[in-house]
This record gives structure tokens, sequence and C-alpha cells, in this order.
């Protein structure tokens, strides 16, 4: 009955990358560097409170990455509470009064007791999200949810994970909250337990696969309800989802 909006990435294909030549290992390592480096800048001074970070582009250029490369060492950096980010505007070195106390403490895959609570957590958050989104949404949030759920139509189309396309789906429904509490403590959860899902993903991407289209039919049925309007027709699809996705995680856990 637990899950989180990454697990719906739970996609079982292989990722490949599209704008960067490096390996699935490489993927994994290179954020933490990139936030690393940004965060050191920072405990020196060379980056001051209220300064805002190069652009995405422009970090792509400095580090030879993708850009979904350098979107998640930026959620590292938020959810370290080193940065926040505004949208339309880039990303900004925080005060270190304003920055996060809350730490989500590593979750192995085989600790099956502590994921689980980790994951309840989670499920809470992201229903209410979803629920908040039916209410709140603009024809804009729709516009950028919609172009999310097609991009994952593609890549599964073309055999690819499609998982940054996932994450785009379900952080423009927590955007749609118009909460910056939710969009701060969703996108930290985010960060914290996506390495326990790559691997869990990875250790069976080639097994199960009779699941991908009931994923996206998942995805299709909650953009329905936030499209109608309806917060309790999203909360039982959101709901849906999750309990879902935590059913092929637990297969995970067993394979």
């Amino acid at each position: 009955m637990v899950h989180y909006r990454f697990m719906s990435t739970d996609l079982m294909a292989a990722a490949q990358m599209t704008a960067s030549p490096l390996s699935q290992v490489d993927r994994r390592l290179l954020p933490d560097e990139i936030a690393a480096s940004i965060n050191a800048r920072v405990q020196r001074g060379e980056l001051q409170p209220g300064d805002r970070l190069p652009s995405e582009r422009e970090l792509c250029e400095q580090h030879g990455v993708s850009r979904s490369v350098v979107r998640e060492a930026l959620s590292q950096l938020k959810s370290d509470g080193i940065v926040e980010t505004r949208r339309g505007s880039g990303a900004y070195v925080l005060e270190r009064d304003q920055r996060q106390s809350f730490r989500m403490q590593d979750v192995a895959i085989d600790e099956r007791d502590s994921l689980a609570l980790v994951m309840e957590l989670i499920v809470t958050v992201e229903v209410a999200a979803t629920r908040l989104a039916a209410m709140r949404r603009t024809e804009q949030d729709l516009k950028m949810i919609r172009r999310a759920l097609i991009g994952m139509e593609y890549e599964i189309a073309n055999d690819r994970l499609g998982d940054e396309q996932d994450f785009a789906f379900h952080q423009a429904i927590v955007e749609a909250t118009h909460n910056p509490h939710f969009i701060a403590l969703s996108s930290h959860l985010e960060q914290g337990a996506r390495r326990v899902i790559r691997q869990a993903r990875t250790n069976t991407r080639d097994r199960h696969t009779t699941s991908v289209e009931a994923v996206q039919q998942e995805h299709q049925a909650i953009y329905d309800a936030i499209k109608e309007g309806s917060p309790k027709a999203a909360e039982r699809a959101a709901y849906a989802h999750l309990e879902n996705a935590a059913k092929r995680l637990d297969m995970y856990l067993k394979s």
C-alpha cells in the first residue's frame, strides 16, 4: 500500500541516455560529483546566499553532461537545503538559516521494514498532492503534465525507460498544487529514495515487461482526473497507481 511517484518509473526497460554517451553507471555517479562541486563553491564563499547558479544549459556545457544529469544534481542540492529553485528564474543559493534540517536516512533495497516506512510517508504526500492538483491546476499546468505523459509514451514506444519523463510528469503534478512546501518536500523525498528504485528496476529490468502498458494507463487515469478537475477521482487514481507500483516493487524484491 506504499509507494511514491518515482516508483512509477518501474517501466521495465533498459534506460538509455539520449543526450550523453555516458554509461548507466556514470549517470548515477555524476550528479553526486556535480552537486559536491557546487556545494564546495558555496562553502568556500565563491557562491554567496542569494546568488543565482548558472543555467541548466551552462552547467551542461561546463560539465559535459546531459540536462537530466544536471537536473538530478540540482535536485540533490535542493534536498540538502543548499539551493532553492524559482519557476522560470533558476536556482539560487539559500541563506544558511534557511537551509533544511530535515533529512531522510538512506534505505537499502533489502531493508523491507525501513523501506515500507519511507514509502508510507511518500504515498501520503503524493496522493494529497494529486488531489490538490485537480483542484488548483491551470491550463499551463495541464499542458506540462500532458507533455510529460506524451513524452513517456514516446520513450516506451522506442523501448526506453522514460524515467526523466516520468519524473517530469509527477513533478508537474506537484507543481500544480501551487504549494511551495509540497514542492520542496516532494523534491527532497524524490531524491532520497531514487537510488533504491533504480537498483530495483535495474535488477529486474528484463522481467515483468507486461506491466509497461498498465503503468501508462495508470498515468493516463491520473491525468484525466486532474483535467476534469475532480479531486476524488484524482485521489483514487493516484492511490491505485501507487498501490499497484508498490506491488510491482514487491515483485522486484522477491526476484
